[in-house]
């Protein structure tokens, strides 16, 4: 089993080391500069352009965080890059970008956003780009389709399910991802504890970080049935480091 005490060693600054969007606005290269200068890990948002480019940004819409109408899948990696986020100095950036920026001083998360009809290509993008990088870095989805294709075209690089809730058809679909040689998961710190993180973490020795941490309550879920913290809107008092 691949060793990952580094995915877990380190608080995960959820979509860089923002301020709530109020300056420093998440999914930048100036918040991930805020985090890799903290020693957080990274946790980042990738879709894809018209012209098959990695792309940071949570939304599949552009309106919440460049003001733009439209959907990312329908403007070039250029067009993308050269809109500003929140009326900021920050472009969206490019996923390579990012990697250049961080440059192996603290782990990435890359969680890939699948649109159905116009993600062809991603998780083989994202993987090759991760394959060349030197740090420290995994990958990982809510979406299904693309964890299928993560052994076949991103082999190598650590993949993870990003999931949430506690009834039972939603629990019986995340074990069903376990076919695909998942090596981590990404779990919402308040549906913890359930079955299916208790048995990834007891069972199977797979390591467990949650999503998103806001409050003092979910830090202690998270450390009492998980592994590590995706956080945001505040500062840990201070760096686990392995």
């Amino acid at each position: 089993m691949t060793d990952l005490s580094w995915l877990t060693a380190r608080p995960v600054a959820h979509r860089g080391f923002h301020d709530m969007n109020k300056k420093r606005w998440e999914n930048t290269l100036s918040a991930f500069a805020a985090a890799a200068e903290r020693g957080y890990a990274i946790e980042c948002d990738v879709h894809l352009s018209s012209d098959r480019v990695p792309v940071i940004i949570h939304d599949d819409d552009l309106k919440r965080l460049t003001g733009q109408d439209g959907f990312v899948w329908q403007r070039t990696a250029a067009e993308l890059t050269a809109l500003r986020v929140g009326g900021t100095s920050d472009h969206l950036p490019t996923l390579q970008q990012a990697l250049d920026l961080v440059g192996g001083r603290v782990p990435m998360v890359v969680e890939l956003k699948g649109v159905p009809g116009h993600d062809e290509g991603l998780v083989e993008s994202v993987g090759k780009m991760l394959k060349r990088y030197k740090g420290k870095a995994a990958i990982m989805s809510f979406d299904h389709w693309l964890i299928r294709d993560f052994p076949k075209h991103a082999p190598g690089i650590p993949g993870g399910l990003t999931a949430y809730g506690k009834d039972v058809k939603l629990i019986e679909a995340h074990f069903a991802m376990l076919a695909h040689d998942l090596a981590f998961t990404s779990y919402a710190a308040g549906d913890l504890p359930n079955r299916f993180v208790s048995f990834v973490r007891e069972k199977l020795k797979m390591p467990v970080i949650t999503w998103t941490v806001l409050d003092q309550p979910a830090v202690e879920l998270t450390f009492r049935y998980a592994d590590q913290m995706t956080f945001e809107g505040f500062e840990p008092d201070h760096v686990k480091v392995a």
